[in-house]
C-alpha cells in the first residue's frame, strides 16, 4: 500500500528515511554543551563569547527558516533535504578543525542546515504519512529529542577518548552524511518515477490563489495577524520556552560541575534533561482542552521550570533531581507551543503565516538565553545572577502561558 496514499507515492522504507533525517536536528548543537568549557580553556574564551556562541544556532534558524521556501521552489523538498544535510556536515567540519572564525562560520551553517530540516520535516512526514499523521509526528519529534540526548550522553566521553573537543564534535559530521547518501537514493527513486518531490503539497498552489487566500484571511473576519495579540502571546511563548531548553542545554553541564559533579556526571544530567521531554510531550496533550482551552497544559508545562530554575540556585547538589523536573516541563512546553500554533491559525495559509512569524521572533528571542545567561556568568564571577535570570523568564512564560492559552477568542 502506498504511504501516503497516492498512485505513485514513495515506498515504506525510503519514506521512513525521513525519521533519520530527523536524528540529526540536533546532535550537532547538543554535543557542544558537555564541551563548552573545553572551548572555552582552548580559544581563551570567557562565558560571554560562549553565550555567544551557543545563540549563534538560534540565529541562524531565525535567519534563515524564513528563507527555506525560496530555496525549496527552486530545488524541490527532497533536494533542499539533501543540500540541508550536507550543509551541517561541512558546517560541523568547518567548525571542528578550523581556527576561532572558522567556529563561528561551521556554527552558523551547522544551524543553517539544521533550520531547513526544522522547516521541512514534518511538510515531508506529513505528506508521506497522510493517513497516520499523528503517529509520523510522535516519531520524528521522538527523533529529534533522541538525537539530542545522545549527543548531550555521549559528548564528554567523546572529548576523553578522541582527544579533545575537535573531533568530538566532529564525529557529529559522520551522520548526516549517511543519511544524506541514503536520501539521494530517494532523491533519484522520486524522479525516476516522474513524480517531483511532491512540493506543491505544501506551497501554494499557484501564486494568484495562493495570495488572495492569504489576503482574505488576514482581512476579512480578522485583523491582519501582526495586529493580533494572540499572535505575540504564542510567539512569546514559544520564545521563551525555547529559550530555556537552549540555556540549560548549553550551560546545564557547566553548572553542574561547578556544582562538584564530574564531568561525566554533568553529561548525564543532560541527557536525563533532554531525554524525558519524549515522555512529557507524549503525556501533555490529555491536558490540551480542559474547559476548552490550554490554560491548563501551558501552566502544567511551564511551572517546573520555575521550580527546577530554584532548584538549581538553592540546592545544586541535588542538580540531578531538577534535571528531571525541568526536562518534564522543557517537552511538554514544546508541544504546547507548537499545539498552540496550530490552534490559533484561522485557517491553513494563517496557520503557515503565525508559525513563520512565530518560530522566526521566537528563535531571536531563545538567543537571549544562553547568550546572558553566560555574560552574567562571566560578570558576576558565579552562578547566582545568571539562574536569578532564568528564573525571571522562567516565571514570565507562566504568565504568558495563561494569555497564550486562553482560547481564540480570548475566553479563558
Amino acid at each position: 500500500m502506498p504511504v501516503n496514499g497516492g498512485a505513485a507515492a514513495t515506498p515504506p522504507l525510503l519514506a521512513a528515511l525521513i525519521f533519520l533525517v530527523a536524528l540529526n536536528l540536533r546532535p550537532a548543537i547538543a554535543g557542544v554543551g558537555p564541551v563548552l568549557a573545553r572551548i572555552g580553556n582552548d580559544l581563551d574564551w570567557g562565558e560571554s563569547v560562549l553565550g555567544m556562541l551557543g545563540a549563534m544556532p538560534l540565529w541562524a534558524f531565525a535567519a534563515v527558516s524564513p528563507l527555506v521556501r525560496f530555496v525549496t521552489k527552486r530545488f524541490g523538498a527532497n533536494r533542499t533535504i539533501l543540500i540541508a544535510l550536507l550543509v551541517l556536515a561541512v558546517g560541523d567540519v568547518l567548525r571542528s578543525f578550523g581556527g576561532p572564525a572558522w567556529v563561528w562560520l561551521g556554527t552558523f551553517a551547522v544551524g543553517a542546515g539544521i533550520a531547513a530540516g526544522n522547516v521541512l520535516v514534518p511538510v515531508i512526514a506529513k505528506r508521506d504519512y497522510a493517513g497516520h499523521v499523528a503517529v509520523a509526528t510522535g516519531i520524528y519529534s521522538g527523533c529529534i529529542t533522541a538525537g539530542s540526548a545522545i549527543a548531550g550522553l555521549t559528548a564528554a566521553p567523546l572529548a576523553t577518548q578522541l582527544g579533545g573537543w575537535r573531533p568530538a564534535l566532529a564525529v557529529w559530521a559522520v551522520p548526516p552524511l549517511v543519511v544524506a547518501a541514503l536520501w539521494a537514493i530517494r532523491v533519484v527513486f522520486d524522479e525516476r518515477r516522474n513524480t517531483g518531490d511532491g512540493t506543491a503539497l505544501f506551497l501554494a498552489p499557484s501564486p494568484s490563489s495562493s495570495m488572495a487566500t492569504t489576503a482574505a484571511s488576514l482581512t476579512s473576519d480578522a485583523l491582519p495577524l501582526w495586529r493580533r495579540p494572540m499572535t505575540w502571546w504564542v510567539t512569546l511563548f514559544m520564545g521563551l520556552q525555547s529559550s530555556a531548553f537552549y540555556t540549560m542545554s548549553n550551560w546545564l553541564p557547566s553548572l553542574s560541575e561547578a556544582a562538584g559533579f564530574t564531568e561525566s556526571q554533568a553529561g548525564v544530567q543532560l541527557f536525563v534533561f533532554q531525554s524525558l521531554g519524549i515522555f512529557s510531550g507524549l503525556l501533555i496533550p490529555v491536558l490540551m482542552h480542559v474547559r476548552g482551552n490550554q490554560i491548563c497544559a501551558a501552566l502544567t508545562a511551564s511551572v517546573p521550570m520555575v521550580i527546577a530554575g530554584f532548584g538549581w540556585l538553592s540546592a545544586p547538589q541535588y542538580s540531578l533531581l531538577w534535571s528531571v523536573i525541568g526536562g518534564v516541563g522543557q517537552g511538554a512546553s514544546l508541544v504546547v507551543a507548537l499545539t498552540l500554533i496550530a490552534l490559533r491559525g484561522r485557517n491553513p495559509q494563517d496557520t503557515v503565516a503565525l508559525s513563520g512569524l512565530a518560530q522566526s521572533l521566537g528563535y531571536l528571542i531563545a538567543s537571549l538565553g544562553p547568550l546572558t545567561f553566560g555574560s552574567l556568568a562571566e560578570l558576576s564571577g558565579g552562578w547566582v545572577a545568571p539562574l536569578t535570570l532564568f528564573i525571571a523568564f522562567a516565571i514570565g512564560q507562566c504568565v504568558v502561558a495563561v494569555l497564550a492559552g486562553k482560547s481564540r477568542d480570548g475566553t479563558a
